[in-house]
């Protein structure tokens, strides 16, 4: 796995959605990349801050009834089209 490769999956890897054979080379990449475990680590600080910081917010998303899944969705095609740049 590459470290662009590692930046498509860190979503699908934190929430639990990676396959086996995907995870498995996921974690494998960690034991040999100290940027990528550095990336991670940086990578979950800024996904708790932003919960902490709108703890108590309902985001527009979730207001308008937009189901969590289509967010992913649009998010994982994003980054997905950002990484194909």
């Amino acid at each position: 796995m590459t470290c662009r490769e590692f930046t498509a999956f860190i979503l699908d890897y934190l929430e639990g959605d990676l396959g086996p054979l995907v995870h498995a080379r996921f974690e494998h990449h960690l034991t040999r990349c100290p940027t990528c475990v550095s990336y991670l680590a940086a990578y979950q600080a800024s996904v708790a801050l932003g919960r902490d910081a709108f703890e108590d917010d309902d985001s527009p998303a979730e207001q308008a009834g937009v189901p969590n899944s289509l967010v992913r969705g649009i998010l994982w095609a994003v980054r997905t089209a950002g990484a194909s740049s």
